[in-house]
């Protein structure tokens, strides 16, 4: 995939360049994207993780090729040129079976890997870190990178027969962050040592060259590692360059690696940078990017009580409590403390658990109700400067107008600019890029 070599080799040239990754399956937060790279003429890095998107459906009822017509459909309606979308499958391996026998997990994950680069995947993230029945814990760096060099195989094998030719790009690494953020409160976080780090690149070295391969070495652009950033339900670790110099020290020492940085939402536009220019040049940002959402949806609710008649009114803010009380697997484990603690934390939590209620029927039918309500009746200004301030000035401007889904992705969008400042990514082609406007 040269948009993304391309990126990691100018870093490594000494550019203080970078990519960010979406990693959200939610419509509109990709709508979001795709027309703020639009506007910037820039690629755009789209990972599905794979409990959100697998050969059985994920949670998201998408396969890999379900979710590649959709990323392409959404490209195609928005003038975003396919060839600008990259496509990422993230924590690749047996995570989602981690409580069957580890080959019976592993044979699942190969048809995984089989079914992502059939689908045009081209960046995979080979997380083979947790353990199964019956395994060690934690996983030995051997175990992990003989069955990610497994994985391996079967991509390069898929991508040759499907494509003609082997030119997927990986990421590695075995100190993978909690998906979604931390299950306890935190205060300090341990960066990993260079030490620990040179060990996970030795060990897949030896465990590719036990599987002829060798050559693909080049491609492995990524290696995740934890810099000492993350976040739980109501705290953020920000990052500290001087806890990660040698870290980042010691990555300079590999031609083709950069750092691959999870669980960096919600870090300010200064971390960002700092983080990027510590060759932590891979950004991913997902609950981020969700809990915009969700604030840009509680704001018209909060203007559509203002000017909506009680029996009319879609009543989002209920009716997505109700649902989660109904159905508490996505955060009755995740959540703890008082009736009050947790009724905060449905809603609020920078976990953004809330996030994997949005596709339920009934929440999705108060969200079309909401919007249509606002559509119907004009929004004042003062109750955008009141609700949505950032988005104020923009629709005083004529920037964008005052309809409701413009503000939702208005809103979301001042997250992904953190991120493309810090990025300081470069138009995909500079001789072409054209003034545009902010939505599509």
């Amino acid at each position: 995939m040269k948009l993304l070599t391309d990126i990691v080799a100018r870093h490594k040239r000494g550019e203080k360049t970078g990519i960010y990754a979406v990693c959200s399956a939610h419509p509109y937060i990709l709508k979001a994207a795709v027309c703020f790279a639009r506007e910037q003429q820039t690629p755009l890095l789209v990972e599905a993780t794979s409990n959100q998107v697998d050969q059985f459906g994920g949670y998201t009822g998408m396969t890999p090729a379900d979710f590649r017509d959709f990323m392409w459909k959404l490209a195609d309606e928005h003038h975003f040129p396919r060839e600008n979308l990259i496509l990422g499958g993230d924590h690749l391996g047996p995570n989602r079976w981690q409580n069957e026998p580890a080959e019976d997990a592993m044979t699942k994950a190969d048809e995984l890997i089989r079914t992502y680069v059939a689908a045009g995947f081209k960046k995979i993230h080979l997380d083979c870190s947790m353990s199964c029945a019956g395994d060690p814990v934690p996983l030995t760096d051997e175990i992990v990178a003989q069955r990610a060099a497994r994985l391996a195989v079967i991509a390069e094998e898929t991508c040759e027969k499907h494509f003609g030719i082997r030119d997927l790009v990986y990421v590695i690494g075995t100190e993978v962050p909690v998906p979604g953020g931390a299950h306890e409160e935190l205060n300090e976080l341990a960066v990993t040592t260079p030490q620990a780090a040179s060990a996970t690149i030795a060990a897949h070295q030896d465990a590719f060259a036990r599987h002829q391969l060798t050559d693909i070495w080049p491609r492995i652009t990524g290696l995740v590692v934890q810099p000492g950033v993350e976040f739980d339900h109501n705290n953020v670790i920000d990052y500290r360059p001087e806890k990660a110099r040698a870290l980042s020290e010691m990555i300079t020492h590999h031609d083709h690696l950069v750092y691959e940085a999870h669980s960096t939402d919600y870090q300010t536009p200064h971390a960002l940078s700092q983080l990027v220019d510590d060759h932590f040049a891979i950004l991913k940002v997902g609950p981020g990017l969700t809990f915009a959402l969700r604030e840009a949806l509680y704001a018209l609710a909060g203007i559509e009580d203002e000017l909506v008649a009680p029996a009319v009114r879609s009543g989002l803010r209920q009716v997505l409590e109700d649902v989660m009380l109904k159905q508490p697997g996505y955060w009755q484990s995740y959540y703890t403390g008082d009736e009050q603690t947790r009724r905060l934390a449905r809603s609020y939590s920078y976990s953004d658990r809330i996030r994997y209620y949005w596709p339920d029927e009934t929440i999705s039918a108060a969200v079309t109700r909401l919007l249509e309500n606002l559509t119907e009746t004009a929004i004042p200004l003062p109750l955008i400067s009141q609700y949505l301030p950032l988005q104020y000035p923009l629709v005083r401007a004529g920037t964008i107008s005052a309809a409701p889904e413009e503000l939702i992705i208005a809103h979301i969008q001042t997250v992904l600019r953190h991120y493309h400042d810090a990025c300081k990514t470069m138009p995909a082609d500079k001789s072409e890029k054209q003034p545009c406007q902010i939505l599509c």
